[in-house]
Order: C-alpha cells, then sequence, then structure tokens
C-alpha cells in the first residue's frame, strides 16, 4: 500500500486539488428506506420479512481533517435520512447540537457498481446510487449457499470502527504484562474502542473468516482478552490484504441478494462485499484524504464473463450546479473541479478560489490469466504488476472513465428506466458505452459519431501514449475548457474491465479520494 500511497502524493502534488463543500442534491423521489433494529445496539424499529429491507445504519469516519458520512447501503457520502445534505467535510466543521449547521462539501454521494453476463447472456449487475428508485445492496455477509435473509441483514446493519492508537494502547498493555487497568478502560472517551474489541467481526455466522484480527496465542479463535486485536499490523507482521489500514478504519459487509434489484432491475449477481474505510492523521497531504478497500467475493455458482467493476461519484463540489470532471488516464484518478471562477451562488460554497476533488483508483481486479507477464507499456503506469517478471499477477487500473448529467438525456442523462432508459443503462456506463448503445467517442461532449472511439473522456493531456484511443493514436489535449461547455450537475465512472469473474473468486478495489486547495489562480489553479 506503500507505493498507492505515495502516489495519493504525487497526485495531489501535480493537480494541485482542493475539496470543500456543501451540495444540496437534487436527487428527487423518497429514499423508500424503513427504519431498523439491530441486536448490536440499533437503537431503530424495522420489520422482519422473509427479505431484506433497506439499511439504515450509518457512521462517520472522522479521525483527520475529513468527515465522511458512510452508509450500510453500498453508498455514502450523504445524509439520506435528514436533510439529503452532502456529507464530505473538508475541513471538517466542529460537531454542535445544532443538527442543521452544515459547511461546504467536496462529494455527494459513491457507490460499487458490479456488471456482467452469465453463459446464457443475461446481464447480472449491482448498483447503487440513491435510493430513491430503489437499493441493489443489503447488509450482511451471505450465508455458503450465497442466500442470506431478513434477519441475518438486520443483524448486520451496522458498523465496526475503531482507531489504531485505541488498539496500540490495549496490546502494549497486554504484552507489558497488563499491569494496572488497560488504558482503554479508564478513558470514557474510549469505551466504544472496548465495544469493538470485544464484537470484533474476525468471524462470520458459518465460521467464515471476516475483519482482519492478529491472533495472539494462535488458536484460530477471536477472543480480545487473550490478546488477540484488529490487524493493524502493529506487530510488524508482512504487508498483504489481511490488513486493516490507517489511522482510523471502519469495517462493514453488505451483499447484492438481500432483495430484488430495485435500483438497475437487474439480476443479482451473488457478491458479498468485506468493506473498510480507512484515514490517515498526518500533518501532509493524506490528513485531507480518505480511502476505501473492497473485497468482492463471488458466492455465486456461476461464471460471470465480460465484467467490470467501477465506481459512481457525484462529486458535488460546493454548489452543485456549476461543476466540471476529467480525468489522468496515467493516474488513473477521476477528477471534479469548478466549472466557474467563483463557487456558488447557491447552498454551502467555496466562493473565489474554489477546490477540486478527485477519485484514485489505485487498485482493481486481476486480468484474466494467458500464462504471461504483461508487458507495461501496454497499459497506463496505474495498472498493476505489468512487467514485473512474475506471469498472470496483472492488476487493472482504469480501464474506462465517463461522465452523465442529472437529466434524463437519453445519451448521457442519469442510468435507469426512471430516467428514460433502461436496466442496461448501469452496464453501458460501465464498459463506456452511452444509453443509446453508442460508442464513447473523443472530443467534445463524446457522442460525436464521427470522431475516433475512445476510452477516457476530458484525459487534458494525460494520454501521451494513446492508451485511450488506441485505433486512432495520439489525439488533441481535450478537457470540458476547452470543449466550451457550460458547468453543471456532473457525475462520473471509473470502471475496471472487461474480465472474467469465477466463482468464488476474490477481487479487490481499492480507491482513494485526494483533497487539496489553491489560495490564488482561480477555478483551474486547484487543477
Amino acid at each position: 500500500m506503500k507505493k498507492n500511497y505515495f502516489k495519493l502524493i504525487v497526485s495531489i502534488a501535480f493537480l494541485a486539488f482542493v475539496l470543500n463543500a456543501d451540495a444540496r442534491e437534487n436527487i428527487g423521489g423518497s429514499t423508500g428506506n424503513n427504519t431498523s433494529s439491530s441486536i448490536f445496539g440499533n437503537n431503530q424499529n424495522k420489520s422482519v420479512n422473509a427479505q431484506c429491507v433497506n439499511a439504515t445504519a450509518q457512521i462517520d469516519l472522522d479521525i483527520n481533517n475529513v468527515r465522511a458520512k458512510i452508509l450500510n447501503g453500498g453508498d455514502m457520502w450523504w445524509d439520506i435520512f435528514g436533510t439529503t445534505a452532502a456529507r464530505y467535510y473538508v475541513p471538517k466543521p466542529a460537531i454542535t447540537s445544532n443538527t442543521t449547521t452544515v459547511a461546504p462539501s467536496s462529494q455527494f454521494a459513491s457507490s460499487v457498481w458490479i456488471g456482467g453476463y452469465d453463459a446464457g447472456g443475461n446481464l447480472k449487475e449491482a448498483a447503487q446510487t440513491y435510493r430513491q428508485s430503489g437499493n441493489d445492496y443489503w447488509p450482511g455477509p451471505l450465508k455458503p449457499d450465497g442466500s442470506t435473509d431478513g434477519p441475518r441483514c438486520l443483524l448486520w446493519d451496522r458498523f465496526f470502527k475503531i482507531n489504531k492508537s485505541d488498539v496500540l494502547a490495549h496490546y502494549n498493555w497486554f504484552i507489558g504484562g497488563q499491569i494496572g487497568p488497560d488504558p482503554i478502560t479508564v478513558s470514557p472517551s474510549l469505551s466504544d474502542a472496548v465495544d469493538e474489541l470485544n464484537n470484533w467481526p474476525a468471524f462470520g455466522p458459518e465460521g467464515q473468516a471476516l475483519a482482519p484480527f492478529y491472533d495472539f496465542n494462535g488458536d484460530g479463535v477471536y477472543d480480545f482478552s487473550t490478546g488477540d486485536i484488529p490487524d493493524f499490523d502493529i506487530y510488524g507482521g508482512p504487508a498483504c490484504h489481511a490488513k486493516l489500514y490507517g489511522d482510523q478504519c471502519v469495517f462493514w459487509v453488505f451483499n447484492d441478494k438481500g432483495n430484488i434489484h430495485t435500483e438497475t432491475q437487474g439480476q443479482a449477481i451473488g457478491v458479498e462485499i468485506q468493506a473498510q474505510a480507512f484515514a490517515f492523521k498526518t500533518t501532509d497531504e493524506l490528513n485531507n484524504a480518505t480511502f476505501y478497500k473492497y473485497k468482492i467475493i463471488n458466492k455465486s455458482s456461476f461464471r460471470v464473463d465480460s465484467t467490470f467493476f467501477g465506481v459512481f461519484d457525484d462529486a458535488d463540489l460546493g454548489w452543485y450546479k456549476d461543476d466540471f470532471v476529467g480525468c489522468d488516464v496515467g493516474l488513473g484518478l477521476g477528477i471534479c473541479y469548478n466549472g466557474d471562477q467563483v463557487d456558488g451562488p447557491g447552498g454551502q460554497n467555496y466562493g473565489a478560489n474554489p477546490p477540486a476533488v478527485g477519485v484514485d483508483f489505485f487498485e482493481g481486479p486481476f486480468k484474466d490469466p494467458n500464462n504471461q507477464d504483461d508487458a507495461s507499456s501496454t497499459v497506463p503506469s496505474s495498472f498493476l504488476n505489468y512487467g514485473n517478471g512474475i506471469v498472470d499477477d496483472e492488476r487493472l487500473g482504469m480501464c474506462r472513465f465517463m461522465y452523465f448529467n442529472n437529466t434524463s438525456d437519453p445519451i448521457n442523462g442519469n442510468p435507469g428506466v426512471q430516467s428514460g432508459g433502461s436496466s442496461d443503462d448501469y452496464y453501458q456506463y460501465l464498459s463506456g458505452v452511452w444509453k443509446n448503445g453508442s460508442s464513447m467517442t473523443y472530443g467534445g461532449n463524446g457522442t460525436a459519431a464521427a470522431n475516433p472511439k475512445c476510452k477516457y473522456m476530458f484525459p487534458g493531456t494525460s494520454d501521451p501514449s494513446a492508451f485511450g484511443t488506441p485505433l486512432a493514436g495520439p489525439q488533441a489535449p481535450w478537457d470540458e475548457t476547452t470543449s466550451n461547455n457550460t458547468p453543471d450537475d456532473r457525475r462520473f465512472l471509473e470502471s475496471a474491465g472487461p474480465f472474467t469473474l469465477q466463482p468464488g473468486a476474490v477481487n479487490y478495489i481499492t480507491i482513494g479520494v485526494p483533497w487539496a486547495r489553491a489560495t490564488q489562480g482561480g477555478n483551474l489553479a486547484s487543477v
């Protein structure tokens, strides 16, 4: 992960991003959520049906200069049960008793999208936007047979939040002879840490491994009283995926089998997603960044072909109606920046010298094996393990980048039947195809049929090797500013694929969200 964090710092230094805005998004419709209750102490009421009902749990990631709201329905960053306002604050405001007090926010919503076809040619997909039209994700791990039920989802409608410093304090006390009281039990402010250490979800109901933990005595059982701890690698173990990251980590689990897919209207895949949101408290750029790691397990019995994994992002940068988007092909980075010199005038805005925000696609799924080590010159530099001398360990990076607007436009508007489209819209966007089935093309707004087909919209000058236009070769720089576009409420999608998702396959997606702000130079100075 160090390589990836270094890349993030370089990304911020190169692009000089800034984030900080609170926007009131025009998403329309009702959330359709019920209130709920959980045996883990969630104080809400939800009826128990044969199938899962929508998640209600929410929590803040807040260890550094960012306060980001995380939801348990495959989505995050917005206040679904309150004002429906954006809740990704940089710098974070102080918490007050006045719940209506808000500040500029830099993001509005994000979620993981997955899509592909089974052997019979049936589209399998799971996606999430704002829940106004439905849900594709529900809380909790799946059973070994790939199923779930209402009570199980209720049980897992919660988060597990832990600070590395609390774990370290407890661990040092334990290995140091347990002299005096355990430091995490003597401070009222650390009472939550005791609860999380006691109830850390190391294993699921059927004994399947879930949240990473360090097994102090090697007995294969998680027991906080015997020295076992959430695994932040504080004991110097080897770096691997079975670890927690950051100075604060939030762990949760969700799936796409809890009920019918009312967001995409598509057929379920049968995936379980074990998620981490984490952040670092530092004195450099990482203090303004957050990270998200998704362990995606295919618990279905079938293969999914032509699969794409993607990250949807509605980056409302302050006032949501004046944004531009773009990407950096080499860095695997999606970008949102202000389309006007001054952010606003509506909503909680940044005013002059507005910031920019990025979503960095650090790590994607495994490329299909071909019994060779693929050359690094064939892909952007953000793709992992190409040309490293090892056969078939390559990881895909950002393979597509496209935007769409908050409209019902039949070509580049919101996806789904509620927006005049179809259930295929989500997969088409994942694969770089417009709602009407036409290919994305280079230049303008990406829809001119006479222009070369492309994989990345608005790459600026970041694709001199023509990774996005391999048939046409290098193209002139292209961004929203040079296209004379009108700023608006933009959404974008970064995706990796196509690849084959095998039954039982385990993949990881890791993204980072950098933030920075120039103090002078207008709207482009942060870019």
